[in-house]
């Protein structure tokens, strides 16, 4: 009997066994888990999961962020890991591998270090403790993809500007890293190129004004430059996007109809466009400058489509700082950073997929943007404001650096958040109901053309400022430029920051291209739930006297309980 219950017990074992490992080989097969996170942080977007879906070849991730770094690196490394983790599961295509960019001899490191610059791979530099004493590293916050003979790099976090808390921009990274990889992998495999077109013949920024923004789109599209003078319609098809950047010069009737009619058709547009004629370089050589409007004759034409570019210039509290001479140390000038209430650095107005979790964005001399109720179903959507502290200069006005003299005072900025930046979504209607003749209607018929009244469905981005757009010219001869978002007007290291004007742009020209894409992943939220540091001091005692008498209280309890049941079962 004694044996029979024996090999019983040895059996249940063996089962128990077989089917734990059984379980287990299971387990490493397929890699699953149930988010029960508040925001579903750890849930793939139905874009990203097509996407991967309908990979047909291998993806290798090589992540430069292998090696030992402080808590903020080490939640990006567990975060990216368990996102690649994440898309594996999805489709077995997708391997990795975390690499140390810092291990091997110094000519190794300073040849591995070469080769990332020529990518676009630069390096931030973090403190560490260890045994007590602090030392610095490079930590490298870059992925690099590789398809077939494709390769691509991916940012993982953005570098932080002086006033921006590390912690804001690593979660910011973290909420951003779906769509990040995402996103690099959809263009790493896209075959068939998206066109974009630059308007010229208006005075728009020229190709070297442009250049840091366009090496940028042509890793993803084709990217060329038309004038509408040269053509005779814009076709949806061919131009999925038009850009139209900062004119100077009137836009004629036709060329507006061109553009109408494109917009009709389903056409999309990016304006960046200035309505005030004010620059820093006209005001460094005259005392008093006085702005006027851009004669653009393309008021009537956004205004119809749903906004209106107020003829003001719009003064913010947070604002660039510019250098200015303030005193003479020998032979030498001395420059001192100021602050230019002209050059707001505004922030996102809303939690859209363009503008989520997105830095400051660098403008000059921008104005404020009115939306207007149209004809047919328009919606608006903010996606850049000035800080509550901004105030307007409307037109005419006088223009100078006297105000620097004497302190401003904040109280005088009390108009609110400016609306510099707008999408617009939905029907428009054209620009040219009921101004179309007979005589052009015939001529449209001869060369294979309708009119359109109203646009199918669509979408358009007006920002009130076409520098958004502008990256510095180091040297115009030998085409030499410098990082879109950069502050040219300070020299000082510790005043040099790169805003977000890239990643705004391209994200406004993947949303305008492809709305209902990877970009729905720059909606995930992580929220950052900070410890609050006072508390603890302030509780420390009752903690402590928590964590040690509850198990205490819990073993006792247990063992008064279990002699209980013994006495009660055995006496």
């Amino acid at each position: 009997m004694a044996r029979s219950r024996r090999s019983q017990a040895l059996l249940q074992f063996g089962l128990f066994c077989g089917i734990l490992l059984f379980v287990n080989i299971l387990a490493s097969a397929f890699f699953t888990h149930f988010d029960l996170t508040e925001e579903k942080r750890f849930t793939l977007t139905q874009p990203t999961r097509e996407l991967l879906r309908n990979l047909d070849d291998q993806v290798y991730v090589e992540v430069l962020l292998g090696g030992d770094y402080p808590a903020g690196i080490r939640r990006l490394q567990q975060a990216t890991r368990e996102m690649l983790d994440d898309f594996r599961g999805i489709n077995g295509y997708i391997d990795y591998e975390f690499t140390d960019p810092t291990l091997g001899t110094p000519e190794q490191v300073a040849e591995k270090e070469k080769a990332f610059r020529e990518m676009g791979i630069s390096a931030v530099t973090v403190a560490m403790n260890k045994d007590g004493q602090q030392t610095f590293k490079a930590a490298f916050p870059f992925a690099i993809l590789h398809y077939k003979n494709r390769q691509t790099v991916v940012r993982l976090a953005e570098n932080p500007t002086p006033d921006t808390d590390p912690e804001v921009v690593m979660n910011n990274a973290v909420s951003t890293l779906e769509y990040r990889l995402a996103s690099a992998i959809k263009k790493i495999q896209t075959n068939v190129r998206s066109i974009i077109l630059f308007t010229q013949g208006h005075g728009e920024l020229d190709e070297l004004q442009t250049a840091d923004l366009e090496v940028a789109l042509r890793s993803s599209y084709d990217v060329d430059r038309i004038n509408l003078d040269s053509i005779v319609t814009i076709e949806p098809e061919q131009c999925r996007l038009l850009v139209v950047a900062k004119p100077v010069t009137a836009f004629s009737e036709k060329d507006k109809f061109k553009i109408d009619q494109y917009v009709m058709a389903g056409g999309r547009v990016l304006w960046l466009v200035d309505r005030m004629n004010a620059t820093l370089d006209s005001m460094r050589y005259t005392r008093a400058f006085v702005p006027i409007d851009y004669p653009l004759n393309i008021e009537d034409q956004l205004f119809k489509y749903g906004v209106r570019i107020q003829p003001d210039l719009v003064l913010d509290w947070d604002c660039a700082k510019i250098e200015l001479v303030t005193g003479q140390y020998g032979n030498s000038p001395q420059f001192t950073a100021v602050p230019w209430v002209y050059f707001p650095t505004v922030s996102p107005a809303s939690d859209h997929p363009i503008v989520k979790s997105l830095d400051r964005v660098f403008l000059r001399f921008c104005s404020s943007i009115d939306t207007i109720r149209t004809k047919t179903p328009v919606k608006k959507t903010y996606l850049l404001r000035t800080s509550a502290r901004s105030r307007l200069q409307f037109s005419p006005v006088q223009l100078g650096f006297d105000f620097l003299k004497a302190p401003d005072n904040p109280e005088n900025y009390n108009k609110g958040p400016q609306t510099v930046g707008v999408l617009l979504e939905g029907i428009f209607p054209s620009n040219y109901e009921n101004r179309v003749s007979e005589e052009m209607l015939a001529g449209l018929k001869q060369l294979g053309l309708e009119y359109r009244d109203k646009s199918v469905p669509t979408s358009m981005i007006v920002i009130s400022d076409g520098d958004v757009a502008l990256n510095p010219i180091q040297d115009r001869e030998k085409k030499k430029f410098g990082p879109l978002g950069f502050n040219p007007y300070v020299q000082r290291r510790s005043e040099l920051v790169v805003y977000a004007n890239k990643d705004l742009l391209l994200n406004a020209i993947e949303y305008l291209i492809d709305p209902s894409g990877i970009i729905e992943a720059r909606t995930r939220e992580v929220k950052l739930r900070k410890l609050d540091a006072v508390r603890p001091r302030a509780e420390k005692t009752q903690w402590q006297l928590f964590n040690i008498g509850v198990p205490l209280a819990l073993l006792a309890l247990f063992a008064l309980l279990f002699n209980w049941l013994r006495k009660k079962r055995f006496a």
